[in-house]
């Protein structure tokens, strides 16, 4: 663990925590809750990790939130809880509360077709096996390639797909381990805004996340309590926005232990 911003050291949250009376903890999921796996499929939790977020939910005193570019229906099977938290979808396109409730943002119809004719085109570039379709954008991953084969792709997608969608809304945005093409709205710095501003403002809330999509919620959260901590989850160091610097799994599992203990 290491403390990347000293107006942000753990022991003073997790004491803010216990203190508390409204919590909210945002958790990203691949790469921060379960190791990338070139099978999607099979990119379960870290071992330990269902089992803290089981106990953090029958505790009822957090407010738990997945924040994901997959769709929540992707999700659910691999979190493998009874009891589903909040999920967030399509870098908070679509929210399944856990009542059932679904949510979904509007896609205009410009921007649909544009979608289309980009998965066309890509699939057409034999790109099929690699390509997410998702309600509201399009992943093109390259996890697993080798790096001529990843070049060759990517040059390939900044050239064409912004001839593709001219005009559009939609922008193409780079994500570890590939690229997507989405409304630039929808973001998770949105979602977190959102959460907070239907908690009250004293909410201690933490995010951990991986990626460059997670720098939006890093970002949200620097200008929120001081209380709220943004944790960067990866086995390397990169630039962020984070507050903290955790290495996973055991790193992970210790600040969700303290969590769940903090909040008893």
């Amino acid at each position: 663990m290491k403390v990347l911003n000293q107006e942000k050291h753990p022991s003073g949250f997790f004491q803010a925590l216990k203190q508390s009376q409204s919590r909210t903890l945002l958790l990203d999921y691949d790469g921060t809750l379960a190791p990338f796996r070139v099978k999607r499929d099979k990119a379960f939790p870290y071992p330990g990790v269902a089992e803290v977020l089981k106990q953090i939910i029958q505790q009822g005193a957090t407010r738990l939130v997945v924040v994901s570019g997959r769709c929540p229906d992707e999700l659910i099977p691999l979190l493998g809880l009874k009891q589903l938290p909040e999920i967030w979808g399509s870098h908070g396109g679509e929210r399944l509360l856990p009542d059932g409730t679904y949510q979904k943002e509007a896609l205009s119809r410009q921007d649909r077709r544009a979608l289309e004719a980009t998965a066309a085109w890509m699939a057409e570039m034999g790109w099929e096996p690699h390509l997410e379709r998702k309600p509201f954008s399009l992943a093109l991953h390259w996890r697993g390639m080798s790096i001529k084969e990843k070049r060759n792709m990517q040059d390939k997608a900044l050239e064409g797909v912004p001839l593709l969608v001219a005009g559009t809304g939609l922008c193409l945005q780079a994500f570890d381990g590939g690229l997507e093409l989405r409304p630039p709205g929808i973001t998770k710095g949105h979602v977190v805004e959102t959460i907070l501003a239907e908690m009250q403002r004293d909410t201690v809330a933490a995010y951990l996340g991986d990626d460059l999509t997670d720098e939006d919620a890093f970002a949200v959260l620097k200008t929120h309590s001081p209380q709220s901590i943004g944790v960067l989850v990866r086995e390397e160091l990169k630039e962020t926005k984070a507050d903290l610097w955790l290495r996973p799994p055991e790193e992970l599992l210790d600040f969700l232990g303290r969590w769940q203990r903090a909040t008893l």
